[in-house]
């Protein structure tokens, strides 16, 4: 067998610029603020491990005075939820000249928005459960009892009901039987005014994150997740002991190699850049089906991106310094 997309990785060696000032931004006004700064936090503690002169900072009414009075050389955005994830801020970087590490704002607001993404990746003949998307205005005008009889009836038992626009595991859960939908419905109205309802497909959960230093967007090690309940909701994700991590999955290289090309596929047909996360199933014939893409992802103790740099023998803070030193030339070249 060939050299593998992580092993290929490995042998990069990007350059970390310890002359440059880097603001990491965390918080914001989500559901997802107590995780944004967590991760805020460790990406701080990270870059200063590695020389990097970095300070955190929440989005808030102070920071377009900030960085007008002292702007920095690259943005790291730990923004979790739509403040850093609907494009919205990214924006407001761009009109200020200021780089950041991630992707653009426009692939930002695609990537935020799941039945959006998932249309664009079955044009590009990339794998992804059957859905349909549901706002609660046409759920009310057409009567939630008629609505939700079709959806059953058109994708079957049982499905997983998420919000259109929303991370974390929030709002989110596995409907099995007819009767349980309605309640699920309501929950994930709770979070969005748009709820995703797509075939559930068993499997192995599976976390891709996928880097580009320059050379290309390479796949990492692909982390399994195993929530003891069965699903990977907001508690499984940030309580310990709810869900147990292999790193790297536990999949034949063939299908590991099938999972990191698929990834890679979904990074680019969305058209993203620097770093993603790309969350899959693998059904029992060895399958992945691409569920969504997060552009923001976690860098908790506990976050996936950060278990598959360790996975393939990684420093995070030097990826970090690396993606940060990528990001602070498109200053110039802009």
């Amino acid at each position: 067998m060939g050299t593998t997309a992580a092993e290929r990785f490995l042998v990069i060696d990007s350059p970390v610029a310890s002359d440059l000032h880097v603001l990491v931004l965390a918080g914001g006004l989500s559901y997802e603020r107590d995780v944004s700064l967590r991760s805020g936090r460790r990406v701080l503690d990270a870059l200063r491990a590695v020389g990097v002169e970095a300070e955190l900072r929440d989005a808030d009414v102070a920071l377009l005075p900030a960085l007008a009075a002292d702007p920095p050389d690259a943005v790291v955005i730990a923004l979790h939820g739509a403040t850093g994830e609907d494009g919205s801020l990214r924006g407001v970087l761009d009109l200020c000249g200021i780089p950041y590490v991630g992707c653009d704002a426009r692939a930002s607001r695609l990537a935020w928005d799941k039945p959006s993404a998932k249309a664009v990746l079955r044009e590009a003949g990339i794998p992804t459960p059957d859905w349909v998307a549901l706002p609660h205005d046409r759920f009310s005008e057409l009567g939630a009892v008629a609505v939700l009889d079709r959806i059953a009836d058109r994708l079957g038992l049982p499905l997983m009901v998420k919000p259109a626009q929303g991370g974390s595991g929030l709002g989110a859960g596995v409907v099995r039987d007819a009767a349980s939908l309605p309640a699920a419905m309501v929950g994930c109205f709770a979070y969005d005014s748009t709820a995703l309802v797509e075939r559930y497909v068993p499997g192995m959960d599976v976390a891709v994150s996928v880097v580009d230093l320059g050379d290309g967007p390479q796949a990492l090690p692909p982390v399994e997740i195993v929530p003891r309940n069965g699903v990977y909701d907001y508690a499984a994700r940030y309580t310990a002991g709810r869900t147990t991590w292999h790193a790297p999955a536990r999949l034949d290289p063939e299908v590991a190699a099938t999972v990191a090309d698929v990834a890679l596929a979904a990074h680019t047909a969305l058209g993203l850049r620097d770093l993603s996360r790309v969350d899959v199933i693998v059904d029992a014939s060895g399958q992945p089906h691409v569920l969504e893409v997060n552009v923001s992802p976690g860098m908790t103790e506990t976050s996936l991106l950060p278990l598959a740099v360790q996975a393939a023998g990684l420093d995070f803070g030097r990826l970090l310094g690396s993606l940060v030193t990528r990001a602070a030339t498109r200053r110039t070249t802009t």
